[in-house]
């Protein structure tokens, strides 16, 4: 199946970076925007209470499950926002290698945000994401 996704990358920029600086989707893609991926379970419980890995694992799950009811995938995403609610660097990292294995190869362009606080109590971490799709 076709991508719309190219991930664009710059010698002029740091190498660090676990993604992309930048991507882009031709014109006749559909865009998929994605509520926050929170670390709910279907009841509506917040799952792994205090485990940011845990958390992070969640979301992905979750996010996978929105994607495949928009008729997409991890490897449809063009972008993602990861927001952690903590002021230690390491709680951010964690949540992010999680995110950021899940991903492999299509390493998008992404923002990993510190907050004070998430919308569900015991809520930790939530990835919000953009994807584009051709549809045949």
């Amino acid at each position: 199946m076709p991508r719309a996704v190219t991930l664009i990358r710059s010698a002029a920029l740091s190498d660090v970076a676990e993604y992309a600086y930048a991507a882009t989707a031709p014109a006749e893609a559909r865009l998929v925007f994605l509520a926050g991926a929170c670390p709910l379970e279907k009841d509506g419980s917040t799952a792994a209470a205090g485990d940011y890995a845990g958390q992070a694992a969640k979301c992905v799950e979750n996010l996978r499950t929105a994607l495949d009811a928009a008729g997409a995938d991890l490897q449809d995403v063009i972008s993602t926002r990861v927001l952690v609610a903590s002021t230690r660097q390491e709680d951010l990292v964690t949540a992010w290698q999680v995110v950021r294995d899940a991903f492999g190869e299509h390493d998008v362009p992404s923002t990993l945000m510190g907050v004070t606080v998430l919308g569900y109590r015991d809520q930790l971490v939530e990835v919000e994401a953009v994807a584009a799709v051709l549809d045949e």
